[in-house]
């Protein structure tokens, strides 16, 4: 018997309506306790490597998650970690209390991991310890699969008819002790991703796309960690309303200074200055901290230390000799934006006007996002750089590959580019 069959024997989690009509879309069942109850919170070595050995022990894929704090710490590290596994139940994981969790992750690293959006929690996972060499990606499975929500809530409800309660999904997850409503939203969360993922697998399958599937989940779990962002301060929001390279200079000194505070105090860098405050201070270029203080951001309730801070901030942009200013837009590592190919190369311009009408008409045909089919800049460099030696399915194919495409997608896709390009160049 399957959890989710389990579950829906339990009369104890099912509404006054009973077993689950055919429309479950109409008739969720709302799941309102963990099967075994809330497990008590892992937060010391003993206790954890109890739950080491429990799931060593166990058999078949493991269901994965994990919480952030995103919106209230710096960074994205891990504040719990969920886990559940046939024959050990569920598991919570402070990861406060239990900071290296190689251990637990090596115990698993036979196991297939499933994951709700794996390339959300691996990087925190990484950060602990915790690297999968195998998973299956339910959000990736629902897109490849034609689902219209891949949320785990509306996934678990349209797939297996039960409805998950979402209301903690954005809390600070870095209070301790975590409330006891908390605990029971994250046991949730892992309690059907098993049945999840093997009714999307018979779903993929019957639809002819599991390899496809296989070769994505292999694509995420084998890939590097992300380098560091490059000027990522010109992420700022509102950044387009900076024209000038000397606001552009206040931008990047206040977005650092603010930076460093944040991650000294472990708070998210909006609490300590907001975008917008930034951007206001960059286009206003105030001449002292009295001018400041006029600005958005900048009101009564910072102090007048703050101030000074931000002021000094603006004053160091404003003496920075003209070679030391930032220049406009960033280094381009690819093609230009293609809104100016019609001016630089018209026949580049025509070649992704075919490529995108094919790319979209097969993205419809097979049921999926248009860049799960293929990422749209593999699209546009192939366009802006078709291969040099002669345009063939061969040559694509090649120059697919070489940019990170997998078989299945340059297999799909490859014929239909070299017929884009071929009538785009004609």
């Amino acid at each position: 018997m399957t959890d989710a069959q389990e579950t829906a024997a339990d009369t104890a989690l099912r509404t006054t309506g009973g077993a689950p009509s055919d429309d479950v879309e109409s008739a969720p069942i709302p799941l309102l306790e963990p099967r075994e109850g809330i497990p008590p919170v892992v937060a010391d070595e003993d206790a954890l490597a109890e739950v080491i050995a429990a799931f060593a022990a166990g058999t078949g894929p493991v269901a994965v998650d994990a919480e952030r704090a995103s919106g209230y710490r710096y960074g994205q590290r891990a504040y719990l970690v969920q886990l559940r596994r046939e024959g050990a139940g569920t598991a919570l994981i402070d990861p406060v209390g239990c900071p290296d969790l190689a251990g637990l992750g090596d115990a698993l690293a036979d196991a297939e991991w499933i994951l709700h959006a794996a390339t959300q929690d691996l990087p925190c996972l990484r950060e602990i310890g915790m690297v999968p060499t195998r998973i299956f990606d339910t959000e990736l499975a629902g897109r490849l699969g034609g689902f219209p929500r891949v949320g785990l809530g509306a996934m678990v409800e349209g797939v297996l008819g039960y409805a998950l309660e979402k209301g903690h999904s954005a809390v600070d997850w870095s209070t301790r002790p975590l409330p006891e409503p908390w605990l029971r939203y994250a046991a949730l969360d892992v309690e059907l991703l098993v049945d999840l993922r093997d009714a999307l697998e018979k779903d993929l399958d019957r639809q002819g796309k599991l390899e496809w599937a296989r070769q994505e989940f292999d694509a995420i779990a084998s890939a590097p960690p992300p380098p560091p962002r490059r000027d990522p301060w010109r992420r700022t929001s509102g950044m387009h309303k900076v024209r000038r390279r000397r606001q552009m200079a206040v931008v990047r000194e206040m977005w650092t200074v603010r930076d460093r505070v944040a991650q000294r105090r472990d708070v998210s860098p909006g609490k300590v200055l907001s975008d917008a405050a930034i951007v206001e201070a960059a286009l206003a270029l105030p001449a002292n901290v009295h001018a400041l203080t006029a600005l958005p951001g900048f009101g009564h309730r910072m102090g007048r230390r703050q101030l000074e801070q931000w002021q000094a901030a603006v004053e160091r942009a404003k003496a920075l000799p003209d070679s030391e200013l930032p220049q406009p837009g960033q280094p381009l590592n690819g093609p230009p934006p293609p809104r100016s190919w019609a001016d630089k190369d018209p026949a580049a311009a025509s070649r992704l006007s075919a490529a995108r009408a094919a790319i979209s008409a097969l993205a419809e045909e097979l049921n999926m996002p248009q860049e799960n089919l293929i990422t749209p800049d593999t699209v546009r460099r192939v366009c802006w750089e078709p291969p040099v030696v002669e345009v063939s399915v061969a040559t694509v194919a090649d120059a697919l590959t070489e940019l990170g495409a997998r078989p299945w997608q340059v297999e799909q896709v490859a014929p239909l580019l070299t017929e884009a390009l071929s009538a785009g160049s004609a």
